[in-house]
Formats: C-alpha cells, structure tokens, sequence
C-alpha cells in the first residue's frame, strides 16, 4: 500500500517542513540553527519510516500494528503540517494581495490542525470502539405469508485481524449484539479477513458461537481471496481454501455461487450466495449469478448476498429476479463529516438503504475495518425485519 504512494508521502513531509523552515525559522537570530533542527526531526523521521513501510512486499505488513502506528503519525504529524502549510500559503497570497498586517491563514491552519488532531485521535479510539444496532423493516407483496416478520441479522467486513488483543473485547461486544437479536438467520457479507486466514483462528471461539434458528451463512469478500498478498496463484488460491475451510469450520454455511432454500410450512425463500463481483485487482470478479441461481424460478423470493454493491446494478438487477440484496465493501470511508462521506464519490450506494422498483439493497458501512479507525461512521450489527404486504384485495 506505502509502496504506491510512497513517493507523494514524502512530497507531504518534505514541502511542509521546508515552507515553515523558509517562512518562519530561517530568519530567526537566537538559537536558529537548534530551533530548525529541532523542527526537521520528525519530519526526518517520518520519511526513513515511510521508506521502511515503502520496502514491504505485500499490501501491508503482516503485523498489522506497524501499519496503524505508522497511519496514526500521518494523521498527527504529516497531514496536519500540510493543511497548516497550505492555509499558512494561501493566506500569505491574501494578505499581500489585500495588504493587510496578518496572514489570517495561519490562524485557518491553526483551527484546522486542531480539528485534524481530534478527527484522528477520537477515531482511533472512541469512534472505532462503537458498535450500533440497526433497525430496518421491509414490506415486500411478494414475501411469502410464513415468512412475515422473519429476522435477518447482518454484518459485514469484521477484518479480524484488526482485532488484537488490546481491541479482542470489540469483537466479542459485536458477537452479543448479534446473538441479542433473536435472529431466524444471520448473515456475514465478506471480508472476515484483512491479508491471511490465520488471521481468523484466534478468534474461532467467538465467530461460532453467533447463533441463529436457521444457521450463519456467508459469502467471501475481496479481502478473502488473499489478493492483498504477493505470492503466487497457487498460494493465493491456497489462502482461499483455507479461508472458505476455516468459515465452514466455525459452522456456517459459505455460499460460493450457490444458494440454499429456507422453509417455513408450505413456504420457502432462497438465500443466494454470488461470490465477490468486483472490477478490479484487489475487488476480482468471481461472481456468477447463472451459477448462483442454478434452478431457482421466479416467483421465489430471493435475498441475494453480494460482497460489493456495485454489483446491484451491474449484475443483480439486470440478470436476476432478487427482491433483496445485502451487501458490505464500503465501509463508508470509515469517515463522515455533516453527514457526506467521500466514498459517495466513488460509489452510488454506498451505505444504508436503496430501491430501484420493488427491489431492495441494503449496503452495510461495515463492523470493523482494516485499519482500527471510524469517524462519524460505527460499526453496525443491522436487523431486518421482513413483512408481507397485504394484497390490494384486501386493504
């Protein structure tokens, strides 16, 4: 991941450090040279730290801890020099422009580092701890009638391997919400792993102790296919067994392009599982939605589970008669500010609800994420609840 931009990185060091030493410090008379020094240190340090991170093969390393410690310096140091620098620039534009006495963009800058700091240090803590409960009910006139008020609980990308010991407790709080639910079925949209599928074993115990009347089932996310290491295919798709095996093992039921029929009496509706149908390296297109619906017939009610809600409409409402889809993937950015989160930029849906017609997508912001950070958006346990709407000859 450093190794991309790595390059940009120290653009982002360097520049801001050498405005403030050029603007600020050169001209000082006392003690200049300990003063600039001191100044260059972290800024130093942050570049032989980016080099380091910049050296790693994979996407990331494998302990997870050097990458968030190194992402927390960025967010406390490196971005916030910039933002001062920026603001300190434009301002100096204005006041030479207006011929004023003070640069106001210094106090900009100041106000905005200040705001940096809490957005990094309340979402590396307090933020990425919450974990809320969501509501949903859903009418639908073709759910069938044994199935009014059934209960589907969702979650989607746990990233264990975010969970070390100091966040395990996370885990286990999302675990109760679940199990707290009462659900007739529960449901993991993908990306229970960050990079590898030992990531998953010390947290077995937890993960199969969700429990739901009708079981867990499960699709495969993109960080499943161990895409997010450098190796070869075989090992890769070794990695993808292991992580399938491991899913199976805990006691769900892993749905890859194939679905499974629930029934209530005479009544029956079908939980589809398409593996991820995503359009890039890192999101591979896996999904095969002939495959995954094999044999199923409308007027069956179907809820399809699909990692990237992309998918929904290039794939889900074209090709199938799915009345509801659950998806993950987003995260929300894991920031939102006033309500706007930038992945809106990248995504239409993105997160919460949406209808095209009579059909439904539901796009989780997630329960953890790869990196230990969430502003404005908490994880979320979501609990749906399906009703039948009466016929108009009825009303």
């Amino acid at each position: 991941m450093i190794a991309r931009i790595f390059v940009y990185i120290l653009l982002m060091i360097v520049l801001p450090c050498l405005y403030v030493d050029l603007r600020y410090l050169r001209n000082k008379r006392l003690g200049r040279i300990p003063v600039r020094v001191l100044w260059w240190m972290p800024g130093f340090a942050m570049a032989i730290y980016t080099i380091v991170m910049a050296m790693h093969r994979d996407f990331a390393p494998a302990d997870s801890t050097v990458l968030n410690f190194y992402l927390f310096l960025v967010g406390i140091l490196v971005v916030p020099n910039l933002v001062f620098a920026l603001c300190s620039a434009i301002g100096l534009g204005v006041k030479k422009w207006l011929h004023t006495r003070r640069n106001y963009g210094n106090y900009a800058g100041l106000a905005m580092v200040a705001l940096l700091w809490f957005i990094v240090i309340y979402g590396s803590t307090l933020g990425f701890d919450k974990i809320e409960v969501k509501y949903v009910d859903l009418a639908f006139d073709d759910l069938p009638a044994a199935f009014d008020g059934y209960r589907i609980v969702q979650f989607s990308d746990a990233h264990v391997g975010t969970y070390t010991t100091a966040r395990d407790y996370i885990l286990s709080r999302a675990v109760d919400s679940i199990n707290a639910q009462g659900a007739d079925i529960v449901v993991f949209t993908g990306d229970l792993q960050n990079m590898r599928p030992e990531e998953v074993v010390p947290h077995i115990g937890k993960l199969g102790s969700i429990r739901a009347r009708d079981g867990i089932y499960s699709v495969l996310g993109n960080h499943d296919y161990a895409d997010y290491i450098e190796a070869p295919d075989s090992a890769k798709e070794a990695n993808c067994r292991q992580m399938a095996g491991l899913q199976r093992h805990i006691g769900w039921h892993l749905l890859e392009n194939e679905s499974a029929v629930l029934r209530r009496g005479g009544d029956s509706i079908v939980i589809a599982g398409m593996e991820n149908d995503g359009t890039s390296k890192r999101s591979p297109s896996r999904g095969d939605i002939g495959k995954t619906l094999a044999g199923i017939q409308p007027p069956a009610f179907v809820v399809m589970l699909q990692h990237d809600p992309s998918s929904w409409r290039r794939t889900v409402i074209p090709q199938s008669e799915a009345q509801l889809t659950l998806s993950g993937h987003t995260h929300g950015m894991q920031f939102m500010l006033f309500g706007w989160s930038p992945i809106a930029v990248k995504y239409k849906e993105w997160g919460g609800l949406y209808s095209e017609g009579k059909r439904k997508l539901y796009v989780s912001t997630g329960l953890g994420g790869f990196l230990p950070f969430r502003f404005g958006v908490p994880g979320e346990v979501v609990v749906f609840t399906l009703h039948r709407k009466p016929s108009t000859s009825n009303r």
